[in-house]
Parts: C-alpha cells; structure tokens; sequence
C-alpha cells in the first residue's frame, strides 16, 4: 500500500483536488439557480448537458491524448474547465449556462481519461486492484469534500466559484510534477452495440435506468434539499452524506457480490432501494437528522447498482469482447444520465421537489422487474463469475474503464486499448 501510494500520489492528489472543484460547482449551480427560482426543466437541462459533454468527451479524448500526449492533453483541459467555471459568474445567462456546463463535462471526461489510462499503463497487474480502489477512494472523497467547502460559503456570491477554479488550477500541479510520464497512447475500443443489443438487452436498459437515476440525484438533490427548506450548510451536509454513502457500500457489496447470485443480488438492492426513496417521496415531514439517515440508506443502494450491473453484464460475454461492453454499458449510463434530469426536472416543477425520490422509486421498480431471478443465468465460458469490480461513479470513469477489472489479463488489455496504427503500418510498408 505504501509503494503504491508513494508512486500514485500525485495521480491520486490530482483526482480529489479535480474532483473536489466538480463536486462543489454541480451542487453550487442547482442551488443557486433553484435559489432564483430557474424553472425545474432549465435545472435538469444544465445538468443534463454535463453529461452529454461527458459522452461526448469520450470521443474527444482519446483523439487529444494520441495526438498530443497525457500532460500536454490535461493541461489543456484543465484550462478551459478554469475558464468556463469563472465564465459562470460573467453572465446569468442560462443558454450559456447549459454551453459551459457541456463544454466542463467534455473536458473533464477528457481529464479522467488522461488519470485513468496513465493510471492503467503504469500499474503491474497484481497491484491494479489496489491502485484503482484508491482513485475510487480519492474521488468519493473530492466530490464528498465539495459538499463541506459549499456548507461553509455564505450566500451565492462568486467567491464559491473562485473556490473550484483554484481547485481545477492546481490539480495541475500535482500531475505536471510528477515524473512517471511514459503513459502509452490509447485508442477507444471497437463499439459492438448491435451484439450487445442482441444478447444482453436487458442489462443495458437497466443501465440506462440507473444512469437516469444518477443524473437526476447530481443535479436536482440539491434543489429537492433546498425546497425542503434546509439552509445552505444543511444542503451540502444532506448531499455529502449521501455522496459518501456511494464509497461506504463498495466494500459490503464487494463481499455478497463474490459470494451470491448477482441477478438476485441486484434485484433485492432494487427493492431495497424502491422503498428507501419511496419513504422520501411522500409529502410528510420529517427531521432533518431522520432525512439523512433515510438519504445515506437509499444512495448506499442507489450508487450499488452500476457496479452489480457491470459485473453481472461481464458475467455473461466472452473475456475478449469485455472493453467493447465496458463503453457500451458507459454509453447507455450517459444516454440515461442525460435524460432523467430533462425529465425530472420537467416535472418537479408543477408537482413539487418530492417527485424525484419518486421518481427514483419508479427506476428501482423498473430495474427490479428486468432483472427478477427467474432460473440462474448461463455463463458463455467454463470459467468462474468475475469478482466483484469497484467502479467510481459516472463523473470517474472513462470508456477505457474494463481496464480497471483487475481480473483481465494484461494481454489482452494492452491488445484491445494500446493503439496499434504504427504496427500495422509497418506491416503494410514491409509488405510492399
């Protein structure tokens, strides 16, 4: 742990310092805006955006790091999220509101994928597990840490933008210092959606689900907490709580994951988290401290439910085509992430904040019924269920995210994610 931490440790100071501005801007914009009373649609589309950058940035990426390598690509990156953020505070303008909001979820995907691939190139196989456990930890921490910094501020004044824009200037420190630089150059993975579609379309739909669960809770949380008539300090306690309740339940669901049927694992985690958010959908009042702790319960359960995914869905393919579902699993949580806060939004507006643990209700339903344990689900290879994987959540994590499965072989990793242009055009030069 120590020879990890002394290797990584700018790596890992860069992804909760980054982590830590994101957390901190995401909840700052919802409230501000639901503090001016900005239409709930106009909130979820904003959030919404985000993460059509993110989808997009996945494109994005690996093109900037092939072209122009690791530091020089998150140098570059980091300066425009500084620039956009600090633009938040030139304009109230919301229709450049929703173009910077895309604009930082392009970059910052960029970003994770600079830390995650640099990550990966330079982690020995038998350590992979532990260095990636840590990057999960730091940003689990960065965007729970953000929800304090906003409990201190006063008000909704630029200072707290100043606030994320240091933060984003000097994860550049950390990652320019350091001396582990001979990262390999990644090329995306070939997208086989069609097969996907065709085999395992269920597990896909119930990642578009979630992903519509998640992106809602980012975005319109802090409104809900703000409508509920919670001060400033109260809503960055209700959201940090909740954000670091997705670290707490890794290591429990790691352990019954391993242990038991995954189909049946992720159906009663969908119960369970149906009846949690449904306590926080109805219109009774409650105590804030009763809140909380109903709130740590139901995002325990909420952020479970990609990773159980992602196992389940490895479970069922052939090792070879694991990275190609790895960016199709991210593609549909992106696609959903982007839809739920469009939608919630649209109707919180006329029927109140309670709609979205309601809504919330209606994603475990529908996960819960797609996945009900009918018989035991064939394996396509005599070999036994992956372990469970700890995957960050949908702002952590990049389409390269398979290779963070400790349990692939390193080939075959390296086969499907180095780029191999220069080879195959020396083949075709020896060739004639």
């Amino acid at each position: 742990m120590r020879k990890v931490l002394n290797a990584f440790l700018p790596l890992y100071v860069t992804t909760l310092l980054m982590l830590l501005g994101s957390g901190l801007l995401t909840t700052y914009v919802s409230l501000r805006l639901a503090h001016e009373q900005v239409n709930g649609t106009l909130i979820g589309a904003i959030t919404a955006a985000n993460y059509v950058g993110l989808v997009i940035g996945g494109k994005v990426g690996h093109n900037l790091i092939a072209r122009v390598g690791h530091i020089r690509s998150y140098v570059a990156c980091a300066g425009i999220v500084t620039a956009s953020v600090l633009g938040h505070g030139l304009t109230d303008m919301i229709p450049i509101w929703v173009f910077l909001r895309l604009i930082i979820g392009l970059c910052m995907m960029c970003q994770y994928m600079v830390l995650e691939s640099w990550l990966n190139d330079q982690a020995e196989s038998s350590q992979r597990g532990t260095i990636f456990g840590l990057y999960m930890v730091a940003t689990y921490l960065g965007l729970s840490g953000g929800q304090v910094i906003l409990a201190m501020q006063d008000g909704f004044g630029i200072s707290t933008l100043l606030i994320v824009a240091l933060c984003f200037a000097l994860c550049l420190v950390p990652i320019a210092l350091t001396t582990r630089t001979n990262a390999r150059a990644m090329s995306p993975a070939p997208m086989e959606l069609g097969y996907f579609l065709r085999t395992i379309p269920r597990l896909l739909a119930t990642t578009l689900v979630s992903g519509m669960a998640l992106g809602a809770f980012y975005g319109l949380a802090p409104v809900y907490a703000s409508r509920q008539g919670f001060s400033t300090e109260q809503t960055g306690l209700f959201m940090s709580v909740s954000i670091f309740a997705g670290l707490v339940t890794q290591f429990p669901l790691s352990w019954l994951s391993d242990r038991f049927d995954r189909q049946r694992l992720l159906f009663f985690v969908a119960l369970l988290y149906g009846l949690g958010a449904l306590t926080l959908g109805l219109p009774w009042t409650l105590s804030f401290q009763m809140l909380l702790v109903i709130a740590f319960f139901v995002s325990m359960m909420q952020f479970g439910l990609y990773p159980l995914q992602v196992a389940l869905a490895n479970d069922q393919v052939m090792p070879e085509r694991r990275v190609s579902l790895s960016a199709c699993l991210l593609m549909a949580f992106g696609i959903g992430a982007s839809i739920g806060p469009l939608v919630v939004g649209a109707l919180m507006q006329p029927f109140g904040s309670h709609v979205l643990y309601l809504a919330f209700t209606l994603c475990a339903l529908l996960i819960a019924l797609m996945n009900r344990p009918v018989k035991a689900l064939p394996l396509p290879t005599t070999e036994v269920p992956l372990p469970h994987v700890v995957m960050p959540d949908s702002l952590a994590t990049s389409p390269i995210g398979a290779a963070l499965n400790p349990t692939l072989e390193e080939d075959a990793i390296q086969a499907t994610m180095v780029n191999e242009e220069p080879f195959e055009a020396e083949t075709a030069e020896r060739n004639g």
